[in-house]
């Protein structure tokens, strides 16, 4: 496959380690935000490092915005899905019905309407 194929591109994009489930778990969040420490929190094994790391990417790409609340002590950081993160999560829930139908046998997402993961 070529190198710079789009789908070559973006399928390396967004396998990345944590780059989905950071995008699902700011789509779960009010508004499609959350701040660091509940990304963190919610993803209790990625390192702090290597979530920045993500969000930072994601940011660059216009999957995701951030806003630094500096009023307060400590500063907040909150990040929310744009437009894109959101139409992304549109792919994510095609990718759920198929796996549903045809390959994966998962019973708490046995619903087309995960309560879990709100797709």
């Amino acid at each position: 496959m070529d190198e710079c194929c789009t789908v070559n591109l973006t399928v390396r994009y967004l396998t990345k380690k944590w780059m989905l489930l950071i995008i699902l778990e700011l789509f779960k969040g009010d508004n499609h935000t959350r701040r660091f420490s509940e990304l963190k929190d919610r993803l209790p094994d990625i390192t702090a490092k290597v979530l920045s790391e993500r969000l930072q990417e994601l940011e660059a790409e216009g999957i995701v915005s951030k806003h630094v609340d500096a009023s307060v002590v400590p500063i907040r950081s909150e990040y929310t899905l744009t437009a894109s993160g959101i139409e992304l999560m549109e792919v994510v829930r095609g990718i759920k019905y198929w796996a549903l139908k045809w390959k994966i046998d998962n019973i708490p997402c046995g619903d087309q309407e995960c309560k879990h993961c709100k797709l």
